[in-house]
């Protein structure tokens, strides 16, 4: 691995309808990853994109009467302008319909085959175009696939089967020797299921033709799932420049849904193994944001897209919201009285209404000008208890973000902006402004109160980027927040003295209707 590359990966989407919540939870979790790593001074690599063959895409656009790259290509736009909304900061966007991809797929499927891995054979049994997936009679409720509630068609014909059975041992290897599978609960899952043994897999059709041909029989079209898994290694070069994919993989963590489980943690280290490529490091797996108990689905009509949400809490409130509410990695319900509350709780009440109260008393005590910074002998107890919870806060924030926890780094962030709010009621600025004999020290306490705001800017940037770089600006900073490192930037004492600050407004004005 190398080590100044940390690449994160999202799954693909299937462009047959908009995005809903559910892909945005883990975009935005990657984001937020991704932009905390650069900050710590990481060299990053995020990819996110689309899956564009297979049959469900073939149908839709049958339906429409245009061919299936037309009708992936029209619904692209729909996906990149919510990862816009969204301020997803991914260094790339692969389409399993670009040429670099397709054209990468053949020689790995080949070296599969060359290999001894796949062989020729008949399928019989059931398939759920939903999941683009074969099923057994156990996976089905009511004689329906339970992820998309619909009855899977009886399918027989000729297919190449990947000897995934073969490769039992070394995956339960790989799942008790590390952190390969995260959380515990679905590295237990995987583990009990590869233990009662595996099936060969079934890796091309020949009942349709909307995919990539398999390189020794054209007939056949390669299973869209073996496709689409190979995106995370196509798009950084593998096997046309591997200069570049020897310093970017393996991939550092892959985000998924619990859903798709089965192929990144099951099949795709397989896949690999057949042909000697080293495993992404995790791959972390995060539970269904639900509606009234039920998973979010199109079909359902429970599928909001975020425009929906963005429109009322902007983009960071939405960013915070879906983090912080549900414990990343388990089940969450959603509703819009939940998100209105947390918005203006942890939002627009402690970290809004902080900021705008300590640029208020800068700006009618000292003019909007910073004073200069306190010597060490003109701190006392309460100026050093804020600044060793803001120290130990960051570091519980990083400790969390390591174990890829957004949850509980987000909560240990908003302990420093607790703290900071205390310290106002503590040290009470307005009582220091009545008697020139505590001029001085009011100069301390709000310059640390300013100096707060600078590093809780910093802190809460890979979550929040917009408030933080506003709140950089009115505290008279130039540049972008995520342009600034954790290693030199993350000290008290670092606001520069005459900086003139700008009141606005609240960075995170109240809903007031939360119904």
């Amino acid at each position: 691995m190398s080590d100044d590359i940390f690449y994160v990966t999202t799954p693909i989407s299937y462009p047959n309808d908009v995005p809903h919540r559910g892909h945005a939870y883990t975009t935005v979790a990657a984001d937020f990853v991704c932009r905390f790593r650069r900050m710590q001074g990481h060299t990053v690599h995020f990819l996110t994109g689309t899956d564009e063959h297979g049959q469900k895409l073939m149908q839709s656009a049958v339906a429409r009467g245009i061919t299936p790259k037309e009708f992936v290509d029209s619904m692209i736009p729909r996906w990149t302008e919510v990862w816009s909304a969204l301020d997803i900061s991914n260094d790339d966007f692969i389409r399993t319909t670009d040429a670099r991809h397709e054209e990468a797929v053949a020689p790995f499927v080949q070296a599969m085959y060359d290999r001894g891995h796949i062989y020729l054979g008949t399928y019989k049994g059931l398939y759920c175009i939903g999941c683009e997936a074969f099923k057994s009679p156990d996976e089905l409720v009511d004689g329906k696939c339970p992820l998309h509630d619909l009855v899977p068609e009886e399918v027989e014909e000729e297919n190449y089967f990947f000897k995934l059975s073969a490769f039992a041992e070394r995956l339960i290897d790989l799942y008790e020797k590390g952190h390969f599978v995260l959380p515990e609960t679905r590295r237990n899952e995987v583990l009990g299921k590869v233990r009662q043994g595996l099936d060969d897999l079934s890796i091309s059709r020949v009942s349709f033709d909307w995919g990539i041909p398999v390189p020794w029989d054209a007939r056949h079209v390669i299973y869209v799932w073996v496709d689409a898994l190979l995106n995370y290694i196509t798009a950084i070069g593998y096997p046309a420049d591997m200069d570049r994919f020897d310093r970017t993989w393996p991939a550092n963590v892959q985000f998924v849904g619990k859903d798709i489980l089965w192929f990144h943690t099951v099949i795709w280290p397989a896949m690999l193994m057949a042909v000697g490529v080293e495993v992404p490091e995790t791959v972390f797996a995060h539970g269904f944001l639900q509606v009234g108990g039920e998973k979010m689905s199109k079909s359902k009509l429970t599928g909001i897209s975020p425009h929906d949400l963005i429109a009322t809490f902007g983009s960071d409130g939405y960013r915070y919201y879906f983090m912080r509410e549900f414990s990343f990695g388990l089940d969450g319900e959603f509703s819009w009285e939940s998100m209105a509350a947390r918005y203006n709780s942890d939002l627009a009440n402690d970290l809004g209404n902080l900021s705008q109260r300590v640029l208020a008393m800068i700006a009618r005590y000292l003019d909007g000008s910073i004073p200069k910074p306190p010597a060490d002998a003109e701190l006392d107890d309460s100026d050093r208890s804020l600044f060793e919870v803001q120290r130990e806060s960051f570091a519980r924030v990083t400790e969390a973000v390591d174990a890829i926890n957004p949850t509980d780094a987000l909560k240990f962030a908003w302990a420093f902006v607790r703290k900071a709010n205390a310290y106002v009621e503590e040290v009470a600025p307005w009582v220091l402004a009545k008697d020139e004999s505590t001029r001085r020290r009011l100069e301390v306490v709000l310059y640390n109160l300013a100096d707060a705001l600078r590093l809780l800017a910093l802190t809460v940037a890979p979550i929040v980027p917009r408030a933080a770089d506003e709140l950089w600006r009115r505290l008279g900073l130039d540049g972008s927040v995520a342009d600034r490192r954790y290693s030199s930037d993350l000290r008290w004492g670092l606001l520069p003295e005459d900086s003139q600050v700008h009141i606005g407004d609240p960075l995170f004005p109240r809903i007031e209707d939360a119904a």
